[in-house]
């Protein structure tokens, strides 16, 4: 029997030539993530080495990526403290992969990782965010660990007790219509699995749908595969994983390929014609509870919300600001708009994106997470309702128990930020 794609990442990871289905592993961790949770991370760190008589070196300095986004600028002296300490813990350790509240080279973990090249194709990635799943846009096999196991990770260089997931194959094939994306394409296959219709498995991308899709779509397909329940998401690497790593992320030296096994053992196979696709909307307050566009229509927003690790990109931005060009929000609406990091910040700059989008009467906010975890930066009142780009509309995910999410491609949002109701954009 064949491997699949993630089978022969860990194999190799393992020092071995093949592994089975829910063997037991410790591989080798190319890449560990943290942002601001970095400081729970540390504590148990430490707590590893106490009485132990060793320093509390990590493993591998070049290889820990740490990245303040949750809450930049800082919203408390909680908060300001424990930035703190994880600054004072990368000086201490020589990490160099750690991007702080910084105009040059700050923003969300999920868009740092992949446009600094830090992401390659089959390797291991651990992130202490639940969606690090992005990153197996790139070919790489990304999960998210809590911090006792990162401390675990940044000491001994391994995950522990990892199972080998099963896969769940999907093949996406035809073209999506206008103002169809790629967020339209996993909200559909979520509300197809349900929100535990994938746990602990992979979810596998094909099919000349994926194969024709900008990197830029690909991450938000893997970002979103944790809201099925599954371990990770992941699109084979191919030309165009090799273009985005070369042109945005200036990679270099050549990449490693792999491929699942022709004779390779699925869960599951999923077939989607993409062609027959429309806008989707999660309506509150789960994100499998979805449905297209048009049962939902006409539901008055107060707020809307573009951006965040699932869609602040340059495409996503740019396809905000072709619907909103000459037009404005409506009254009594809020549109904010997060890019996902100051790259793109001071790309959509340059290319008229945001001041068409201000002009529209949108309010532009620093690249980060705040919105999207409620814990500042666009709280919503009691009663509100918002539209979001986001990946998670649970009560109080934005902020308020007492409000409603419904989650939406950019397309819908910028179309429903002029009429002030849910609005089919094509």
């Amino acid at each position: 029997m064949g491997m699949t794609i993630v089978q022969k990442i860990l194999a190799r990871a393992c020092g071995r030539k093949s592994v089975a289905t829910g063997e037991v592993l410790e591989p080798a961790v190319d890449l560990a993530m943290s942002h601001e949770n970095a400081a729970l991370v540390i504590n148990q760190f430490l707590e590893i080495h106490r009485g132990t008589g060793l320093a509390p070196k990590v493993w591998a300095p070049d290889r820990i990526a740490i990245i303040f986004d949750h809450r930049v600028p800082a919203e408390s002296a909680k908060t300001a403290t424990n930035q703190k300490k994880v600054r004072d813990f990368v000086s201490a350790q020589g990490i160099s992969k750690f991007h702080d509240i910084r105009g040059d080279s700050g923003g969300i973990c999920h868009q740092i990782l992949p446009e600094n090249g830090y992401v390659r194709p089959g390797t291991i990635v651990t992130g202490t965010d639940s969606h690090t799943t992005t990153h197996g846009a790139l070919g790489a096999f990304s999960f998210g660990i809590g911090a006792t196991e990162m401390a675990s990770v940044w000491a001994l260089g391994t995950v522990l007790n990892l199972e080998v997931p099963g896969t769940i194959k999907v093949e996406v094939n035809g073209s999506l219509a206008r103002n169809v994306s790629a967020k339209d394409l996993i909200l559909h296959l979520i509300g197809r699995l349900t929100a535990q219709g994938a746990n602990f498995k992979v979810i596998e991308f094909h099919g000349d749908t994926i194969r024709s899709m900008p990197t830029s779509g690909r991450l938000v397909l893997c970002n979103m595969t944790v809201e099925a329940g599954a371990t990770s998401g992941i699109v084979p690497a191919d030309e165009e994983t090799g273009r985005y790593l070369r042109e945005v992320a200036g990679v270099k030296e050549a990449l490693a390929v792999d491929a699942s096994d022709a004779d390779a053992a699925y869960d599951q196979v999923i077939r989607i014609d993409a062609s027959q696709l429309a806008p989707q909307i999660a309506r509150p307050h789960t994100v499998d509870n979805v449905v297209p566009v048009d049962t939902v229509q006409g539901v008055r927003v107060n707020q809307i919300v573009i951006g965040s690790c699932t869609n602040g990109r340059l495409e996503d931005l740019a396809a905000a600001a072709a619907i909103l060009k000459g037009r404005k929000v409506a009254a009594g609406v809020r549109l904010l708009v997060f890019p996902a990091s100051w790259r793109i910040y001071r790309e959509s700059l340059g290319a008229g994106y945001l001041a068409t989008l201000v002009d529209a009467g949108a309010v532009v906010m620093n690249p980060g997470c705040g919105c999207c975890l409620g814990v500042h930066q666009g709280a919503l009142a009691d009663g509100d309702v918002a539209l979001s780009t986001t990946n998670r509309n649970f009560p109080g995910r934005m902020g308020n128990p007492k409000s409603e999410v419904y989650l939406c491609s950019p397309e819908v949002a910028a179309a429903s930020a002029i009429t002030g109701v849910i609005t089919d954009p094509r």
